[in-house]
């Protein structure tokens, strides 16, 4: 029985077609570069109109600017949890990502998580070091982000 990436094998137990992980780490980093470019983009709209703000609110919607990290989150939970299952970058690079028992989208939460322990992952070079090296001893090439959120990122059909 399948179940999207999840193939259900006779003795019962559940394991990842490998065709879907093949190529997926390259990939990823392919992918990361373009989100990194659309997030600036967006970051930066988003700063124009912070600014734009503080002068309607004498100064005080400038406090906002410390939110604007917040960006890349909301950025991957509404482009990861929406209808594509992939953020642009993604996209770009032929992935998608799903929930890895039922094979189906992940929700908005996941994907915000995913996203925050991604960023947490990156912004230290031992965790990040860890997280993608996992995925390389992995046969399902799962980062420990991914396995912590009960996700997998895998080839677009």
């Amino acid at each position: 029985m399948a179940n999207g990436p999840i193939v259900q094998s006779a003795s019962g137990s559940y394991q990842v077609d490998e065709r879907l992980t093949r190529g997926v780490i390259s990939r990823r980093f392919w992918a990361y570069l373009v989100d990194l470019i659309v997030i600036a983009i967006w970051s930066a709209i988003v700063c124009v109109a912070i600014f734009m703000l503080g002068f309607l609110t004498f100064g005080l919607g400038w406090a906002l600017f410390a939110l604007v990290p917040l960006t890349a989150i909301l950025y991957n939970a509404v482009t990861i949890g929406g209808s594509a299952q992939a953020t642009v970058g993604m996209r770009f690079a032929g992935l998608k990502v799903v929930d890895a028992v039922t094979g189906g989208r992940p929700s908005g939460l996941a994907a915000a998580v995913h996203a925050l322990l991604f960023y947490v992952a990156v912004s230290t070079f031992i965790l990040w070091a860890c997280d993608i090296l996992l995925g390389l001893f992995r046969d399902d090439r799962r980062f420990a982000h991914d396995v912590l959120t009960g996700l997998m990122v895998i080839r677009a059909s």
